[in-house]
């Protein structure tokens, strides 16, 4: 039986949107409990199923009592969600409701829901009806792609006037001219989720497939539903995939290496090299610190880091410590003095003037900042070049997340500290709802509802594998950079009490962004060509946040664009003249690195971390920092 949970419900992060779910289960097959205790009379076939409804109701039932009085909750009650009718009269009130829905609009829905009424629920001829007897529908959605959506007239209808009550709510919204198109854009946004959440799919009641499978598995389905959201109320987040499959060391983060110098905020972890001779300048990941670092080295095939070391480079890993109570006073400046301290450490122990960087996302932002304060101290030849993964560093089209950066949202985050620190599961949520048709109700329908099995998978692994962040860097990061948008204003920010002017940055520098990136938009990313002096090469990938970064050559998926012509202004222009290629685009940039300086060295002494008598480490990758909670 699933444990409860030590923290009050109403406490948690993630139960209280989907304890509604638990509280229909409950009391779907409670009846069931009492009914099939009592009944003496029956056939043997239809006892045993019978007993098995019994056996299941009650285990059923016992988990939500135990979580409820654990809790303090009322275990009975009404719910909206388990009655088609009062889902209706909820959507009708809630369209009623918004100030923009004039009578004529109203009007003209629910004349099309008549419409809808009348074609799905009288009888249909031949002409009306696809080859299967299912009507055609005007409206087509992946969530309601199964047949028993179109089979029912029910189904039918209460699937197609969502959609159709959805499309007409966000057109409206698109519609206010009246409103601040920024507040307008949050207001769409928000609306959208709202929809997302109440899609007929999310909810057993309103679900032909939920309910097939109740029948089929005669409730079985349901408890282990149950016991797949209790565990995550406990955790106070949503699981993606298997908890168990993972290990990290054994087939995550596997890739050879010894941790060669740790502070209170980082680890720094030296790969072991796999070539008799590598380059000599060698190379530092900055990985982004709201997520862990083995995003780049998910596993051989995948791993940005063995290809790197493969390809003959001495390639170092920042492991940043998930924020604690000791953390309370870090802030930007102090991720800036790290960045630096790393580039000093490599420097010094294999005795080479400058390193390659690489930033991604935050880290990619942050490694801006850090060039710009070298810069500004005479000191940016300790780095030969720069590269960005899907980094931003002018905020003014940094996409959805824009949409939780006004004041309101501010304070509202900020509420949310605790002992110095925001707990890295307010995160992962909001970069679920991002995608929350994608990252949240398909699992809600596949796990809870369904009651299926996790699968195993490492990128939705490291998805869930949050970091606390420290509460006052995260709040002037918000602050500074995506609401004031204060980094590309030459000197109005500074750290380690020098200015920040991003336009002194004159080293080579690879800049990578995402075709289809939500987190970092392609046009946002594009700006950084707008801010540095140095030569640039820009590289879109295809795909997205994630699989535009990781996307590993033997794979041969996806494609990337070049525009050899350095003189491009714009994103559009750059694509308009871009050439597309095949695959990964890491060779383009391991061959654009060699261009700066292709001079090679014995992998022998420090460049094999751990191997020589005087080479004192502190112990193996990945290291303790990554698997701190």
């Amino acid at each position: 039986m699933a444990k409860t949970p030590s923290e009050p419900a109403e406490g948690n992060p993630f139960a209280a949107m989907l304890d509604a779910q638990a509280r229909w289960a409950e009391m779907m097959l409670a009846p069931l409990a009492q009914t099939a205790k009592g009944s003496d009379e029956a056939t043997p076939v239809a006892l045993s199923d019978m007993q098995k409804w019994a056996q299941n109701a009650t285990r059923l039932q016992t988990m939500w009592l135990e979580f409820c009085q654990n809790h303090a909750i009322e275990a009975t009650g009404e719910m909206m969600a388990g009655d088609p009718a009062k889902w209706f009269a909820m959507f009708e009130t809630w369209t009623q409701q918004l100030p923009f829905a004039d009578p004529a609009e109203q009007q003209r829905w629910w004349a099309e829901s008549a419409q809808l009424w009348q074609a799905l629920m009288l009888p249909q001829d031949e002409d009306g009806s696809d080859e299967g007897g299912a009507p055609e529908l005007p409206r087509e959605d992946r969530r309601f792609a199964d047949p028993r959506w179109r089979e029912q007239p029910v189904f039918a209808l209460l699937h197609q006037t969502y959609l159709m009550l959805t499309e007409r709510v966000l057109a409206m919204v698109e519609k206010m001219d009246q409103v601040d198109p920024a507040k307008r854009e949050q207001l769409k946004f928000a609306t959208q989720a709202m929809a997302e959440a109440l899609s007929p799919a999310n909810f057993a009641a309103t679900n032909p497939i939920v309910l097939d499978r109740i029948m089929e598995s005669r409730g079985e389905s349901l408890v282990n539903g149950m016991q797949n959201l209790l565990r995550d109320i406990q955790k106070g987040q949503l699981t993606h995939t298997d908890p168990e499959a993972f290990v990290l060391g054994e087939n995550l983060a596997t890739t050879p290496g010894k941790v060669v110098h740790e502070t209170p905020l980082f680890q720094l972890i030296q790969y072991e090299p796999s070539t008799e001779k590598v380059l000599g300048v060698p190379l530092i990941i900055f990985p982004p610190w709201i997520n862990r670092f083995y995003i780049l080295d998910l596993n051989e095939k995948k791993s940005f880091v063995k290809w790197a070391v493969d390809q003959g480079l001495t390639v170092f890993m920042v492991s940043w410590k998930s924020a604690d109570a000791s953390m309370k006073d870090v802030v930007w400046d102090d991720y800036i003095a790290a960045q630096i301290e790393a580039i000093d450490h490599v420097r010094k122990r294999l005795r080479q003037s400058a390193v390659h960087t690489i930033g991604y996302c935050v880290a990619g932002t942050t490694l801006a900042a850090t060039l710009a304060v070298l810069a500004e101290k005479g000191e940016l030849d300790k780095v030969k070049s720069a590269t960005f993964f899907t980094a931003q560093v002018d905020f003014s089209e940094a996409g959805e997340l824009l949409h939780f950066i006004d004041d309101q949202q501010i304070a509202a985050i900020k509420s949310l500290e605790r002992d110095g620190f925001i707990d890295g599961r307010y995160m992962a949520a909001t970069f679920n709802l991002l995608r929350g048709n994608d990252l949240i109700w398909n699992y809600v329908v596949r796990n809870y509802l369904l009651g299926e099995d996790y699968t195993a998978f490492d990128l939705l692994h490291w998805n869930g594998d949050v970091t606390n962040l420290p509460a006052k860097w995260h709040q002037e990061y918000l602050q500074q950079l995506y609401r004031d948008n204060l980094l590309v204003k030459p000197g109005r920010l500074e750290a380690l009490g020098v200015p920040i002017d991003l336009g002194k940055v004159e080293i080579p520098t690879y800049i990578q962004a995402g075709k289809d990136d939500h987190i970092a938009p392609a046009t946002s990313v594009w700006k950084i060509t707008e801010q540095f002096s140095g030569p640039m090469r820009f590289v879109l990938a295809g795909s997205g946040h994630i699989a535009g970064v990781v996307n590993p050559p033997a794979a041969n998926k996806y494609q990337y664009w070049i525009n050899e012509d350095n003189d491009v202004a714009s994103l559009a222009e750059f694509r308009e003249g871009a050439t597309e290629h095949p695959g990964s685009w890491w060779p383009d940039w391991v061959e654009w690195l060699r261009a700066h300086d292709a001079k090679e060295v014995n992998a022998t002494g420090k460049r094999k971390p751990g191997s020589g008598k005087t080479d004192k480490v502190i112990e193996s990758a990945p290291g303790r920092y990554v698997k701190t909670r």
